[in-house]
């Protein structure tokens, strides 16, 4: 017998029967998992040439134990009322639920409406309050039920109460959409399957992949605006627009039958998994860049590329020209072109730009050349591991700053941007780019 103080013990007692408790297994257990293995153990040694009876409390099939008594034994179950079912129904809930052992709240799925049995004790009470008040919020109806107590209680209450045991259960009610507070993944589908619906938002309705293909690009550097502010407030309104424009994006292929979200989330998954073999598998990854080469040389794979061109050619044309550039010049150095060093990368430059030079000169066009300058530039970025994207955004707004000191210097002068000497021009040019002292 499992833990003799319940009611159920008492019954065995006013029938006679005589039983042993286990509660000594509980006191040596560091664990859930250690406690349901001993009990197994403890049992098993028992049960050895005898035949044995272990009863719990509720339902078989909610104790741990009992599922590892099961495997490879020829064992009869005789099951009773469950905790969880006994909660839910003395809480008023109707219907399905889901039912989770609070020793395993934190490694379960938890839905709502959901019943947390086995609430032992106020520490255990706490750290499930705290996991599930993330989720659906402090304020989050419930009911607490303890012995001959049924008590409807404010999520945040569960921590709070007067008696806790083996008996003890919280459910946790379902709230209507519009009046949560806490939302998932199914209620962000739900509204925005909501505003696609013949009688939804009209501006949603007629959008198509066209119309708001931009709009997941503008959002994308939103977000990286917000990260390079280090504001945590606005990455997560950021991230949440990103994430906005890719459920957009699947919800209008689900209408055509084409895939779904799971589908999605189940690419992803299965990519992560199969590229870190190093983590999910038998590979070993020395560092960050052992990590990246298995995980490229597993990308190759998956897209069926044979070949070094096939991941050159593979580097999506809308990307910005810069960033696509170095993105071509790491690939193309994988597949065997070692320009990616700074005496390479420089005689490049300096090779292109007199060529830039010498067609501007003969009024011809540049273009090709000062291409191959830029192309050098990159090749610079990888020769140095500098991200040129980043590195000329970065140069932008450096130029911006020190121009708008430059302005408002010259105009607090009372002069004209435009009618400065050239003398006059270097002096308000090196004092903003730090040159020289102001005068």
């Amino acid at each position: 017998m499992r833990n003799a103080s319940p009611v159920c013990a008492e019954s065995l007692r006013e029938a006679g029967i005589e039983f042993e408790s286990l509660d000594f297994v509980y006191e040596k257990s560091r664990n859930f998992d250690t406690l349901t293995r001993n009990l197994a153990a403890e049992i098993a040694k028992r049960a050895e040439g005898v035949s044995l009876c272990y009863c719990v409390e509720g339902g078989v099939t909610e104790d741990r134990t009992a599922e590892l008594l099961r495997r490879g034994r020829e064992i009869c179950v005789i099951e009773g009322v469950s905790k969880a079912a006994s909660a839910a129904a003395r809480a008023g809930l109707c219907g399905s639920y889901t039912a989770v052992s609070a020793y395993e709240a934190g490694t379960r799925k938890t839905l709502l409406p959901l019943v947390i049995y086995d609430l032992t004790d106020r520490e255990l009470a706490s750290d499930v309050k705290l996991l599930l008040a993330e989720r659906f919020g402090d304020e989050a109806p419930a009911c607490y039920i303890c012995g001959g107590t049924v008590r409807k209680i404010a999520l945040y209450e569960a921590d709070r109460q007067e008696e806790y045991g083996s008996g003890a259960a919280l459910v946790v009610y379902d709230t209507p959409l519009l009046e949560k507070k806490r939302f998932d993944l199914e209620d962000f589908l739900a509204i925005l399957r909501r505003l696609r619906a013949p009688d939804g938002c009209p501006w949603d309705r007629v959008q198509t992949h066209e119309s708001i293909r931009l709009n997941g690009v503008e959002e994308m550097y939103e977000l990286v605006d917000a990260i390079d502010s280090g504001d945590p407030e606005k990455m997560c309104e950021e991230a949440g627009d990103v994430l906005m424009q890719a459920a957009f994006h699947t919800l209008i292929e689900e209408e055509k039958g084409n895939f779904t979200m799971t589908d999605v989330l189940s690419e992803v998954c299965e990519k992560l998994i199969t590229r870190h073999t190093h983590v999910f598998g038998k590979e070993t990854a020395s560092g960050a860049e052992g990590a990246l080469s298995v995980w490229d040389r597993n990308k190759m794979t998956e897209k069926h590329q044979t070949t070094f061109s096939d991941a050159v050619n593979d580097v999506p044309l809308c990307f910005p020209a810069l960033l696509r550039a170095q993105k071509i010049c790491k690939r193309t150095e994988k597949g065997g072109w070692k320009f990616s060093d700074e005496e390479s990368a420089e005689q490049r430059i300096r090779s292109a730009v007199a060529e830039v030079r010498r067609l501007h000169a003969a009024g011809r066009v540049v273009s090709p050349a000062l291409g191959e300058a830029l192309l050098g530039m990159a090749w610079l970025g990888r020769a140095t591991d500098a991200e040129c994207e980043q590195a000329l955004a970065d140069a932008a707004k450096r130029m911006q700053r020190e121009y708008t000191a430059f302005e408002a210097r010259v105009r607090a002068d009372g002069k004209d941007v435009n009618a400065l000497t050239e003398a006059e021009f270097l002096q308000y040019y090196k004092t903003e780019k730090g040159d020289v002292e102001p005068s």
